[in-house]
């Protein structure tokens, strides 16, 4: 029986229970867990916030590149100027003034040139953009490849649960064979009762299986958000295990794609950008600049007088801090450091990506065998069943040895059945580590 079939098989027995119950259901694929998945995650919401926030500080910088302009009024009151013509103690003379002042100005600065600061600043934003983005895609590989460990779970426990199903079902047929032959003493009472308890263990088996059932629809349809209690049927994933490519193949798509390595060089750029921007501090700054403003009474120039007059100035102003020669030295070694530091960490990191799809990879490939593997182990332990059961009826072997053979039956289905979803997990996990899944 092939897992295809092992799958429709459980999905008849689950739906023929569920139904029953009159429970809420919901039949979904694989890409549709993971849609929804995608829809609930607030991780996934997280990350893709941050990515909107570096989306806008790099607007941001690009607005500082436009002038800083203000506008400014005042309305002030003077009082007269006391004069002191005899010494602080004597009474003064008051000196009229205007003690009304009106001014409303506009003002502008043009940054031409900051030690490329602004340009760095962009860079800068940039790269954090694109570390965010890298971010949100890793969360969203995350939460698919969890959704997949989840549904693959609760689709072996629904082909585990039609394997018992059918398992208690022989097991019984073949208990009435067993009690007709009791009654005609052909075999002993022991027998039965051997049977009988073997019977008891196996639908032990089917209620601890139907607990993982509920137990792993639980987990899944909290990630999928849904009710706890809704039963989930799952229709399958899309497409089985791909093809096992070479481990060469895998790891030029990790080093493309994989998440960890492309966050680890972004982090080193943003150490270079980091260097570069303390350099710039021992750097002139230049700028144009420019003042316009009316103001009443007019004061600017003697004599004085009670009225209107405006007064324009523009002109370039630069500017080179000294002190940073000697306030920089140990900033730029720090920043130095930090970014040896960050290229250790991704050549580490490189390392890492490189040991992680290695061992994907032989599991992988070690999950296939094992389906081989699995599938002839199938057919020998039925091979085995059948000849002692056709032996225990004619009393040439022992009620042991044929429910040894049965059990054996079982567990190589088990085997099989677990090694093909564990084929399909190591399958998810791999894609998941190159970044593609």
């Amino acid at each position: 029986m092939n897992s295809r079939s092992l799958f429709l098989a459980g999905v008849f027995f689950a739906g023929r229970s569920f139904i029953a119950t009159g429970q809420d259901t919901l039949k979904l694929t694989l890409s549709e867990a993971w849609r929804k998945a995608e829809e609930h995650s607030r991780i996934i919401e997280i990350n893709r916030k941050a990515t909107e926030i570096a989306a806008e500080e790099i607007r941001d910088t690009r607005t500082e590149r436009l002038p800083e302009i203000g506008i400014s009024g005042s309305a002030e009151k003077a009082s007269n100027i006391p004069i002191y013509e005899n010494g602080l103690f004597s009474k003064p003379s008051q000196h009229e003034v205007i003690h009304t002042l009106y001014k409303a100005g506009a003002d502008f600065y043009l940054n031409l040139y900051n030690g490329n600061k602004l340009n760095l600043k962009m860079e800068e934003n940039k790269t954090l953009h694109q570390l965010s983005t890298i971010r949100e895609n890793e969360s969203v590989s995350a939460i698919r490849y969890k959704t997949a460990s989840l549904y693959l779970d609760l689709q072996k426990a629904f082909i585990f649960r039609n394997l018992i199903t059918a398992d208690i079902a022989d097991q019984e047929k073949q208990l009435k064979e067993i009690k007709a032959f009791h009654r005609n003493g052909i075999v002993l009472k022991s027998d039965v009762l051997r049977v009988e308890l073997d019977l008891s263990k196996r639908k032990m088996t089917l209620v601890s299986i139907e607990n993982d059932i509920l137990i792993a629809t639980q987990k899944l349809n909290i990630i999928l958000g849904e009710p706890d209690d809704r039963i989930l049927f799952p229709a399958g994933p899309e497409t089985g295990p791909g093809s096992s490519g070479a481990y060469e193949e895998y790891l030029a798509i990790a080093l493309e794609h994989s998440f960890p390595y492309h966050i680890s060089e972004q982090q080193t750029r943003l150490s270079e950008i980091h260097l570069k921007q303390v350099k710039a501090n021992v750097r002139p700054k230049a700028g144009m600049y420019g003042d316009f403003y009316y103001a009443n009474p007019q004061i600017f120039l003697y004599p004085y007088n009670p009225y209107w007059y405006s007064l324009g100035v523009t002109g370039l102003k630069a500017s080179f801090p000294i002190s940073s020669l000697y306030h920089n030295i140990h900033k730029v070694r720090a920043a130095k450091l930090e970014l040896e530091k960050e290229e250790e960490a991704h050549k580490d990191t490189e390392d890492k990506v490189r040991q992680q799809v290695k061992e994907a990879f032989l599991r992988y490939k070690e999950a296939i065998i094992q389906i081989g593997v699995s599938e002839v182990n199938v057919a020998q332990a039925q091979e085995n069943a059948r000849i002692i059961r056709h032996t225990y009826f004619n009393q040439a072997s022992l009620i042991t040895d044929l429910l040894d053979a049965d059990i054996q039956v079982l567990q190589t289905q088990f085997e099989l059945a677990s090694a093909k979803i564990a084929a399909q997990n190591k399958f998810y996990l791999l894609q998941h580590i190159t970044g593609v899944l």
